[in-house]
């Protein structure tokens, strides 16, 4: 119950972080929105969502390391900080 907790509370601030950045709310209505290939993310948005989630999770993000189909829609995105999330924790966050 605790994991299914936490993952709400990943998707919650991932999605509110994105919303902020993209300025748009069809990232809640979305989530496999393609979010450069609608203009509602560029180079500089990635750059933006990079440093926020990094201060949000205390994640160490590297923009070299980002592989930009991987974070390519919200779904995508917070599968990646649950990723993340998890292998700093030594475990494995799934269902988002």
């Amino acid at each position: 119950m605790a994991i299914a907790v936490e993952q709400k509370m990943i998707q919650t601030r991932v999605l509110d972080i994105l919303e902020t950045i993209a300025g748009t709310e069809q990232i809640r209505q979305d989530p496999d929105l393609e979010l450069f290939e609608q203009h509602i993310l560029d180079s500089l948005g990635m750059v933006e969502l990079i440093i926020a989630l990094s201060e949000e999770f205390t994640l160490d993000i590297a923009p070299a390391e980002i592989e930009r189909e991987q974070w390519s829609s919200p779904r995508k995105i917070i599968a990646q900080i649950s990723s993340r999330l998890g292998k700093a924790n030594g475990e494995t966050l799934q269902g988002i």
